[in-house]
């Protein structure tokens, strides 16, 4: 299936490569898992990773440029194309099957698919990275208002002695 990472990005196919990190930034925040609570953005910040993988490699971004104007003036010609009345002998075919886009170029279906499970990592590093960064925040938390408590509680003592020294 041929994925459009322009539009993934909100960008332009003439867009520059500082343009394109940019949305990339831009998409990340908007969809990270921390702004989006209770959402699940897997595959959203998938395919985002995704059309950034591609779109910032000079090579694999010339490929699919190539393809990418192929897949256009495919959904243009399937636009123009007149729908034939369904022959009843023939068997039926769902959309999906009829408008399939079929790549010229395998390489870069092959990277695209990389692109694919490389993003996928990534994202389940991230969340990963982030539970285990919030644990050991908490844990560091806690022992740090355990340590704040205990010498709150050695400073009333001592006040507490000093307060009945001072009285006799």
């Amino acid at each position: 299936m041929f994925i459009d990472y322009y539009s993934i990005l909100g960008i332009s196919q003439s867009a520059s490569l500082a343009e394109i990190k940019s949305a990339y930034r831009s998409m990340a925040m908007k969809w990270h898992p921390d702004r989006n609570h209770g959402v699940d953005t897997t595959e959203k910040m998938t395919l985002i990773n995704e059309a950034k993988l591609i779109l910032t490699d000079d090579e694999a971004r010339v490929r699919y440029d190539k393809e990418y104007l192929n897949f256009k003036s495919y959904q243009q010609a399937n636009k123009k194309a007149p729908k034939k009345p369904e022959d009843k002998n023939e068997p039926e075919k769902s959309k999906e099957e009829n408008s399939t886009y079929r790549f010229d170029d395998e390489i870069l279906k092959k990277w695209m698919e990389n692109a694919r499970r490389q993003s996928i990592r990534n994202f389940q590093e991230m969340i990963n990275e982030f539970r285990d960064s919030s644990i050991s925040g908490f844990g560091t938390f806690f022992k740090t208002a355990l340590m704040a408590v205990t010498i709150g509680i050695i400073f009333v003592i001592i006040f507490q002695i000093l307060k009945a020294i001072i009285r006799n």
